[in-house]
């Protein structure tokens, strides 16, 4: 009898023994299957740990899926593994796999959406994304912004510019949102530490006079000149007269070349044609420009020409302008 128990113990201690050594030891791959790039494991929701386990052998994993159950079970963990779209890179073993699915550690892909995008751009960029769920796909705009619960609101610069990370498989709408409340959050912050003499009414006329900003300035240390430029303008009455407006106008007529038929043409944007603001934002601002269009710089300046080299030229007079366009712009002395 004592040799048997010793027999008996001395299957525990070696099964035992062998199941520590298996749950620190790299999965190997099936073969057939590249192990050059992680293997991709997708776990649907209400998923069975039993049906995880064959979900795991059925990405590519060389491993018996009764061994990889029972270790699911026996750790107690079992009905913490989380649904979502995993990578397991080679060498992965079975106690960092369990690890892994428990806290959900899904493959993150990630977008980024530019400064100055449009919201057009920001589609393409989107679309561009073979992991995302294209949700947005043939929806006009505005059913977009019912989609985010924000109907009758323009889309045109309500999404703030920034890489977001998200999981493969998710919506292009998630992304959206997500951007669309970063924007929430940056602008209601900018709107706060607004000048105490701001010509602007609201926080969406910022948002907009900051979309202008954006796709104005070329070097950031002009950014808070202009935006006084335009505040001067506003309290005065003038005319913005901002190409970029009338660029935005002119859609996907626009060549590349703005002609003085362009800037005489009306649209709700044409700021040479329209006093004001345009009734939207034509692009996506950052962070600097929101800022700036609340706190412009104190500047006599009522104009503005690109020097060439990325900074621009501020005038307070007609006259200084106009010798400044014939200088930058036309090369007379």
């Amino acid at each position: 009898m004592r040799r048997f128990f010793a027999l008996l113990l001395v299957i525990v201690c070696s099964a035992t023994a062998a199941a520590v050594w298996w749950l620190h030891q790299p999965m190997p791959v099936r073969s057939g299957v590249s192990s050059a790039q992680p293997l991709e494991l997708a776990i649907e929701p209400g998923t069975t740990p039993r049906g995880v386990a064959r979900d795991v052998v059925a990405a590519g994993v060389d491993a018996d899926p009764r061994l990889l159950y029972a270790w699911f079970r026996l750790s107690g963990q079992d009905r913490l593994i989380k649904a979502g779209n995993y990578e397991i890179p080679t060498g992965t073993t079975p106690r960092e796999l369990l690890q892994k699915l428990v806290r959900g550690e899904e493959a993150l892909r990630a977008v980024t959406l530019v400064e100055g995008w449009t919201f057009r751009q920001v589609r393409q960029a989107l679309a561009r994304e073979d992991q995302l769920k294209p949700d947005t796909k043939g929806l006009a705009d505005d059913a977009i912004m019912a989609r985010l619960e924000r109907p009758g609101v323009p889309a045109e610069g309500r999404f703030f510019p920034d890489t977001y990370t998200y999981a493969k498989g998710s919506s292009d709408l998630s992304v959206l949102r997500r951007a669309m409340h970063a924007m929430d959050r940056r602008l209601e912050a900018a709107w706060a530490q607004r000048a105490a003499d701001t010509p602007l009414r609201s926080a969406d006329e910022a948002l907009t006079l900051a979309s202008i900003v954006e796709k104005e300035t070329g070097r950031s240390s002009d950014r808070a000149q202009i935006a006084g430029v335009f505040s001067n303008r506003l309290k005065a009455g003038m005319l913005l007269q901002t190409d970029p407006t009338v660029i935005y106008g002119l859609g996907e007529k626009f060549d590349g070349n703005l002609r003085r038929r362009d800037l005489l043409a009306d649209t709700p944007w044409n700021t040479y044609t329209r006093p004001g603001l345009p009734p939207t934002p034509i692009a996506m601002p950052g962070k600097a420009s929101l800022i700036a269009a609340v706190q412009p710089e104190k500047t006599n300046a009522l104009y503005f020409v690109a020097r060439g080299d990325g900074t621009s030229q501020f005038s307070p007079t007609l006259d200084e302008h106009n010798r400044a366009v014939n200088r930058y712009q036309r090369g007379q002395p």
